[in-house]
């Protein structure tokens, strides 16, 4: 709570001073004790509850949030249409090469399923100088554009190559989406709720998938090449009604400060935080906001310079060596836990259920009815723990749910893998045993919605600095769009040559994502964004320590002048 101002004595100026640099002191302490590992609601007053109830307290940034992860849907909904228009006979007859009986049918419909996360990988890594340059929001507008190109000729395709070259394009929308979203929420939520809201990511890319599912169940009954186009065209809507709401979207208080728009940054996190600009709570955010920026500035000229001086091959060179400093001491360790998350996500073995689950449910003994049919059943479970992780994420936290989620995963590849090395070919006279594996792939699917869905989205847009953060969110959803292509690739030759060698393929992954996590990955509930040197152990040597209380010390008499909250001023770029 702010304090209450009309107590402070006025009898003599010397009071006065004596007054204001107490205040000053306490403000400037209480702003270094942010620099621990503890949860913010350990430290501080939060904005309102953590986790799911809190969303309720902070209906503005909830709404933008939801409305940003709209790009995760249009992912999620090609996943749905993929996976049933591979099976349609009308479009079988359209792209004979991707029949059953066709040579090399195995691999053009692998690499078809693929192509769209070989251009997601593009897209990712572009995204995020993109989203440096011209702000978090409008880059959400330069994909949707892309997508909808893609979704264009995709509906339009009249022979393989250039339905191959559609999802290229369309891919290349989807990966800047996907990077995109949840570096925005990130950056614009509180951290008592920040779980839950990058949780949104993964619930619309289920949700789409249950809902494009359901349409090209629908659509397959067109007498007509209308029932793979339509599902592709469909696509398109939401592309639009996302585009339109971008210019509506407030800026990121993060990036407005990186660019020296601090007083703007000020007034779009109350806006965000729905109180007013003088708000104790909003105030040292915003300091923490700055001081951030601030240091990494001072580290970054400290380190190039000679780029510090403008012009473009400067800057442009800046990018680029954004790109490599997320190797380099201070920020290695996070790139490796983004790119690790989803190495193990995709390598888990969940598109490979979702792309090719009515040729999986083949393998199991069920009927092209009720493959489709279990398809549905499978994606839909998947959504159901996803809306679970809403309130787990920030309940549980991240650390716990992965490494219970990667034990369940391994049980259900491991049972599947017995039974279906054991009974395939015989499973007219064991049905019961069908039935236990389709229901220990639901299994997996609950398991994997609740903890590895969601939190491999949510964590890399956490981790990383603000100077790196967009390259770094890029570097992790690059990593999974590159496994998410191979595993498109290696699952159609997988399941056709070894069967039961796929589920234990996965079943080996899961254990090595378990010992991974275990070692390696750090909890990050609850923690600002600010906090995150401290929690992965960062630069916070001595030096260091130093050059954070210099900048924070002289911060802090601009923020709280005379002890009062919002009596300072921001300061224009490059000024503290």
């Amino acid at each position: 709570m702010a304090p209450d101002h009309s107590t402070l004595p006025v009898e003599s100026e010397g009071e006065d001073k004596m007054v204001a640099i107490e205040a000053d002191s306490q403000h400037v302490e209480t702003a270094k004790a942010v620099h621990n590992e503890r949860p913010v609601w350990e430290e501080r007053e939060t904005y309102g509850k953590a986790g799911f109830l809190g969303i309720f307290t902070n209906k503005y940034v909830t709404v933008c949030a939801a409305f940003a992860t709209m790009g995760g849907a249009l992912f999620g909904y090609d996943q749905g249409v993929i996976s049933l228009t591979l099976v349609m006979d009308q479009f079988i007859e359209k792209f004979p090469e991707v029949g059953p009986d066709a040579a090399g049918g195995g691999f053009k419909k692998g690499l078809l399923t693929a192509m769209i996360e070989l251009g997601a990988f593009l897209g990712a890594m572009n995204q995020g100088w993109i989203a440096d340059k011209f702000s978090r929001k409008w880059s959400i507008l330069v994909a949707v554009v892309v997508f909808i190109i893609g979704s264009a000729i995709q509906t339009a395709s009249m022979n393989y190559d250039m339905l191959v070259a559609g999802r290229f394009v369309g891919g290349v929308g989807i990966g800047m989406l996907a990077m995109v979203a949840p570096l925005y929420i990130s950056e614009i939520a509180p951290p008592e709720i920040r779980g839950t809201l990058l949780v949104l990511q993964e619930l619309s890319i289920v949700t789409a998938i249950v809902a494009a599912f359901y349409t090209t169940y629908g659509t397959r009954f067109i007498p007509s090449e209308w029932s793979w186009r339509l599902p592709f065209l469909i696509q398109i809507i939401p592309a639009l009604f996302l585009g339109a709401g971008v210019p509506f979207l407030p800026y990121s208080p993060r990036w407005l400060s990186s660019k020296g728009r601090d007083d703007e940054s000020l007034e779009v996190l109350a806006k965000l935080r729905g109180l007013p600009t003088t708000d104790e709570r909003v105030l040292r955010e915003w300091f923490e906001i700055r001081s951030e920026v601030q240091y990494r500035k001072e580290r970054s000229e400290e380190t190039y310079p000679g780029l510090h001086q403008g012009g473009k091959l400067n800057r442009f060179k800046l990018q680029i060596l954004g790109y490599t400093d997320c190797f380099r001491p201070g920020a290695w360790k996070r790139t490796h836990v983004g790119i690790g998350l989803m190495f193990f996500q995709q390598f888990g073995g969940v598109n490979a259920l979702i792309y090719y689950s009515p040729t999986l449910f083949a393998t199991m003994g069920l009927n092209r009815e009720m493959q489709i049919d279990m398809s549905g059943v499978l994606n839909i479970c998947q959504m159901v723990a996803c809306f679970w992780s809403l309130w787990g994420m920030d309940r549980f936290g991240r650390r716990p749910l992965l490494l219970g989620g990667a034990t369940c995963m391994v049980i259900s590849h491991f049972i599947i893998a017995i039974l279906v090395g054991k009974y395939q070919s015989s499973w007219a006279t064991h049905a019961t045993e069908g039935w236990v594996s389709v229901a220990m792939l639901f299994f997996f699917m609950l398991t994997y919605g609740a903890t590895w869905g969601p939190i491999p989205w949510a964590m890399p847009a956490e981790i990383f600095p603000s100077s790196l953060r967009s390259k770094g969110v890029a570097f992790s959803t690059m990593s999974n769009w590159f496994n998410n292509f191979v595993i498109g690739l290696i699952t159609p030759p997988l399941v056709q040559n070894t069967g039961f060698g796929a589920y234990v393929f996965f079943c080996v992954f899961c254990l090595l994502a378990f010992i991974w996590v275990w070692f390696v990955v750090p909890e990050t509930n609850g923690r600002t964004l600010e906090q995150m040197d401290h929690v992965f152990q960062d630069n916070t040597g001595e030096v260091e320590a130093a050059r954070r209380a210099r900048i924070e010390t002289e911060l802090a008499s601009h923020v709280w002048v005379g002890g009062i909250p919002g009596n300072g001023s921001a300061r224009p770029a490059g000024q503290v």
